[in-house]
């Protein structure tokens, strides 16, 4: 039996969902907001209102899952961080009832930064756990240069 295109692609999808690490899954989230809110821009251009609407909803429905997932008692840097998710969600709001395309644009941009901090950020944190382990097991790498001792 042969599968669809579509169906094959949403497989994959399905799949690459259910294998991501949480640090994986939050930066999809970020890519699902970024994206809506990329075509939700290009669909008020376009003054198409419905596909505007529904990416708005999109979008709106990631940041809640970034608000969903963020735990407000990790200090206040959460805390700061949910309020700025709340006022993003809200700027989404207004600019699905005014069809603002700036308002899109700036939420978009918040998205895009905040996705990079946190990639470095996760990015960080990889690294310094794999020197931990290194250390832990008394492995010792060099450090630069040429390592001639063969």
């Amino acid at each position: 039996m042969l599968i669809s295109g579509n169906e094959a692609q949403m497989t994959y999808k399905v799949n690459q969902i259910r294998t991501a690490s949480k640090d994986q899954l939050l930066l999809m989230i970020y890519d699902i907001g970024i994206s809506a809110t990329k075509i939700a821009k290009n669909a008020i251009k376009d003054e198409n209102n419905e596909m505007a609407n529904k990416e708005l909803q999109r979008a709106q429905a990631a940041l809640r899952e970034l608000m969903n997932a963020l735990d407000v008692s990790a200090g206040e840097w959460a805390n700061t961080l949910m309020s700025l998710y709340e006022f993003m969600h809200e700027q989404l709001v207004k600019a699905n009832v005014s069809k603002d395309p700036d308002l899109i644009e700036s939420v978009k941009l918040m998205l895009e930064e905040l996705r990079a901090v946190w990639e470095e950020a996760i990015e960080k944190s990889r690294v310094e756990s794999f020197a931990q382990e290194e250390m832990d097991h008394g492995e010792v790498r060099p450090q630069g240069g040429f390592d001639f001792a063969g």
